[in-house]
C-alpha cells in the first residue's frame, strides 16, 4: 500500500511517503509558524524523491489535532483538496497518538503543552489508545499519568512531567508528531465514510474585535446599511 501523510498541526511540518514498510521519502522540519508556505513545496519535493506519481498513491493521511488552530486547518485543507482531486481515501490520525506510537513503547503518555497551565493528554497501551485526546490542567494530567503507571513520556510537556513523576517514567526526545508515524498508523485503519474533521479540544484564542458575537455583528451590519 502506497500512502502520503502530512502533519502541520503543532510545532513541526513533515511529509512521508511509504510503500508498505518501506519509507520511500520523508521530510521533517520543526517550525512554529509558516506551515502554509512550507507544506506544498515539501509535499512536491517528497513525492519527487519517492519516485512515484500522485496517481499511484493508494491512501492519504493527515493529523487532525489537537494542535494550533491555524496549523490543524493547513494540513487538513491541503489533504482534503488532494482527496477530491485524486479520488483517494483520506485517514485522520491524532497528533498525540502519532507521538505515542513513535516511542515504540508498550505504554506511553503523550503530554503536550497547551498553554494556560494546561496540557493535551492521551494514553497509549499495547498499540492502542486507552485515553482519547483531552485537554486539562497540567496538574491533573500528571495525576492521570501517575495513575496510569510507569510509562514513557513524549510531547513538549514530557520534561516537566518527568520531573514531577520520577524515574519510573522515562522521558523520550519525541516532542512533535511526525508524518512517518501518521502514515504507519493510517495504513492499518479502515477507510472512513467521511473525510476527517479537525479535532478542537477548546475554542480558538482569536476573537472578533471587541468580542462582538455573531448576533451583535449582524445587527451592526444592518445598522450600517444606508436607507433604501
Amino acid at each position: 500500500m502506497r500512502i502520503l501523510a502530512v502533519d502541520t498541526a503543532l510545532g513541526a511540518c513533515s511529509v512521508a511517503v511509504l510503500d508498505g514498510d518501506a519509507v520511500l521519502a520523508h521530510q521533517f522540519a520543526e517550525m512554529t509558524r509558516g506551515h502554509a508556505e512550507a507544506l506544498a513545496p515539501m509535499v512536491d519535493e517528497t513525492m519527487r524523491r519517492s519516485g512515484i506519481a500522485f496517481a499511484a498513491l493508494d491512501r492519504l493521511a493527515v493529523t487532525t489535532g489537537p494542535g494550533t488552530f491555524t496549523g490543524q486547518r493547513v494540513g487538513l485543507a491541503f489533504m482534503r483538496g488532494l482527496r477530491v482531486g485524486l479520488k483517494k481515501p483520506l485517514i485522520g490520525v491524532t497528533t498525540l497518538e502519532a507521538m505515542a506510537a513513535a516511542t515504540g513503547a508498550q505504554r506511553a503518555a503523550a503530554i503536550h503543552d497547551a498553554k494556560r497551565d494546561e496540557a493535551y493528554l492521551s494514553l497509549w497501551e499495547y498499540g492502542a489508545v486507552v485515553l482519547e485526546s483531552m485537554v486539562m490542567p497540567f496538574a491533573d494530567a500528571i495525576l492521570r499519568i501517575r495513575a496510569f503507571g510507569p510509562s514513557v513520556l513524549c510531547g513538549t510537556g514530557a520534561p516537566k512531567a518527568g520531573e514531577a513523576l520520577g524515574p519510573e517514567f522515562i522521558v523520550t526526545d519525541i516532542r512533535q508528531p511526525d508524518a512517518l508515524w501518521v502514515a504507519r498508523l493510517a495504513m492499518a485503519r479502515p477507510v472512513p465514510d467521511m473525510p476527517p474533521a479537525p479535532l478542537y479540544l477548546r475554542a480558538p484564542d482569536a476573537k472578533l474585535p471587541g468580542s462582538i458575537g455573531p448576533a451583535k455583528l449582524q445587527t451592526s451590519r444592518q445598522a450600517a446599511r444606508p436607507n433604501q
